[in-house]
């Protein structure tokens, strides 16, 4: 289920507080797995700092790893669709650790913001900690509410200093904006557009964020054909953030699709080799 098909049942949820909830769509059964790429991969289960179990997958590089690159994933369903977003990187020579926030696929516990963000905070720790990577090497990557996740969990991440870049596909500036949006653009909530401000909690907001990410290099992607959140998402984040920054408007492709392309994989690769250097 996309986002969008998401925000616009708010209208049933009105009056429920924390209505940031709306924002995950967890499905705990897997559909793919690495195999199904003739990928090797590593079953990581792991806690995060309240206790709760999670459960990701460690993807290694064909070959000497250029880097490690950390995933997290988009609001609906679970690591096993969305590795459809990084199948291809271990061929390029770089490691995966993607995994499951709290109440997806195998992780235990039930999804909603702060808790995504401590997960993400124990997924990089997880990551720092493994004797196979080189823990200076590491990329964070999300993509649509994993990249909204990604840029507020690297602002505020104690292991900051591990991270070489951190890149947002298809991220939302805001959880009030584009809740507002979906709003506006749907009949029997037009009325009701006012309603975010009071239900829904913005507080980890990238657009609130984004500025303390510098001086860690981050690199804004997003297609200019994307129906589910508008391009002005990605100018909103790139305006408020600091030095170094690179914006990429994609085309063609929708929502979270720029990666798809080969010319845009080229290019993410060309990125990640001047960010990190030669090994």
């Amino acid at each position: 289920m996309h986002l969008s098909r998401i925000l616009l049942s708010f209208c049933m949820f009105i009056g429920v507080s924390g209505c940031t909830t709306l924002f995950f769509q967890p499905q705990k059964n897997h559909v793919l797995s690495p195999e199904r790429f003739e990928l090797e991969y590593e079953d990581v289960n792991f806690k995060s700092a309240d206790g709760v179990m999670l459960h990701g997958w460690f993807l290694p590089a064909q070959g000497k790893a250029k880097g490690t690159v950390l995933f997290l994933h988009g609001n609906a369903e679970n690591i096993s669709t969305h590795i459809l977003s990084v199948y291809w990187l271990p061929g390029r020579g770089y490691n995966v650790f993607m995994f499951d926030y709290r109440g997806y696929g195998r992780s235990q516990g039930q999804a909603d913001v702060a808790g995504a963000l401590a997960d993400a905070e124990a997924a990089l720790r997880t990551l720092t900690a493994r004797p196979d990577i080189d823990p200076d090497r590491i990329v964070v990557l999300g993509q649509s509410l994993g990249g909204a996740l990604a840029i507020s969990a690297v602002a505020q991440s104690q292991l900051r200093g591990q991270i070489k870049a951190v890149i947002a596909d298809s991220a939302f500036s805001s959880y009030n904006t584009i809740t507002r949006e979906k709003m506006a653009g749907f009949w029997p909530t037009w009325p009701l557009q006012w309603l975010p401000w009071l239900t829904i909690d913005d507080t980890f907001s990238p657009v609130n964020a984004i500025a303390k990410i510098s001086p860690i290099p981050l690199l804004i992607i997003h297609s200019e054909q994307d129906g589910i959140i508008p391009v002005h998402h990605a100018n909103h984040l790139f305006n408020a953030a600091q030095n170094p920054k690179e914006l990429w408007i994609s085309s063609p492709g929708g929502h979270i699709e720029a990666l798809t392309y080969e010319g845009n994989r080229v290019k993410l690769l060309q990125y990640l080799e001047k960010i990190l250097g030669s090994n």
